[in-house]
């Protein structure tokens, strides 16, 4: 026992940027039929639930498809004076589920998860993902993506009724700033 407290006690500033959430993590449901080829390209980030590794304004990712077929992921964000990128990789784990990726930014890293629970494709997505820490807790991200840098209300309220209605609290969503953003 005393070893799992010392693990919580090291994990817990690691989480606490993020949205962590006793017990394991839920399995919401994803995209049926998703079209990969359709979903790559540039996507703008709206809202999320807090993540560390996102502090700036500006957030975009752009998804292509690389010759060996793995997914590049390249993150920006504007952040302390100037653009920063981050470069990943995701694939397809299982082609039975295509909407159900794996991301990582390291080499050393494993493969994290990043579901696709909605998207139309060419205007919004609801993106997902969690990390399940012994089943105790977890620790869970959630995107709302566009097309555009900005998202009519209505487009945003229903995807995030897709992210209510799978159980996923949005108490700590945030909006992304993408005013004054500049597009290469």
């Amino acid at each position: 026992m005393a070893t799992l407290y010392l693990l919580l006690l090291l994990l817990v500033p690691l989480v606490s940027a993020q949205t962590y959430r006793w017990g394991p993590c839920p399995t919401p449901k994803v995209q049926p039929n998703f079209n990969l080829p359709q979903y790559l390209g540039r996507w703008y980030e709206i809202e999320k639930l807090p993540a560390s590794f996102e502090r700036g304004k500006c957030i975009e990712a752009n998804y292509a498809l690389r010759e060996d077929g793995t997914i590049q992921v390249l993150n920006r964000e504007f952040y302390k004076g100037k653009m920063r990128p981050i470069e990943g990789t995701a694939i397809v784990p299982d082609i039975r589920e295509p909407a159900q990726l794996g991301v990582s930014f390291s080499f050393f890293s494993p493969y994290g998860t990043y579901w696709i629970l909605t998207t139309d494709y060419t205007s919004v997505s609801v993106v997902y993902s969690c990390t399940d820490i012994l089943r105790i807790f977890h620790v869970e991200f959630a995107w709302v993506l566009s097309r555009s840098r900005f998202l009519p209300q209505q487009t945003l309220t229903h995807a995030k009724n897709i992210l209510i209605k799978e159980g996923i609290d949005l108490s700590r969503m945030k909006a992304t700033d993408q005013m004054g953003c500049k597009d290469d």
